[in-house]
């Protein structure tokens, strides 16, 4: 691998797999600087197909700042919130290319719902586009 630097060799001084990926410590061999790597294995990409037909990437980041925001001043942890993401990007991935957004939408209402009653309500909210009050007395009834 080239030196990011200087674009010199690089030797590798330390490597350490960790499940899911392998982190290598680099050092080049012409600067002597040193900077890390990591390796993934590539993911086949989800295609989301959104209300009005659209098709986006999915994007995970999306949906964790998402459930950031449903979860704001409730007591979630970041580590629940990352597990979410990443059970649901499973399950996606075993539905195959393309999903529908609906199907993203009612798998992270079902984990809130779960999780803590408030969040759910606050995406809800917003995933179900609530009109007036009583689209809330609505939901919550249903809780």
């Amino acid at each position: 691998m080239k030196c990011k630097f200087c674009g010199g060799e690089t030797k590798v001084t330390d490597k350490r797999d960790s499940g899911s990926e392998t982190r290598r410590r680099r050092e080049c061999l012409k600067c002597k600087k040193r900077f890390t790597t990591y390796e993934r294995p590539n993911e086949k990409d989800i295609i989301v197909v959104k209300k009005d037909g659209r098709r986006e990437h999915f994007l995970d980041e999306k949906l964790r700042l998402g459930l950031i925001k449903a979860c704001q001043k409730r007591p979630v942890s970041m580590e629940k919130i990352d597990n979410i993401v990443e059970e649901i990007k499973k399950k996606l991935l075993k539905k195959g290319k393309e999903v529908k957004g609906n199907m993203i939408g009612e798998m992270v209402m079902n984990k809130l719902k779960k999780l803590d009653k408030v969040a759910y309500i606050r995406f809800a909210s917003v995933y179900k586009d609530f009109q007036d009050v009583k689209d809330f007395k609505q939901e919550v009834r249903g809780l």
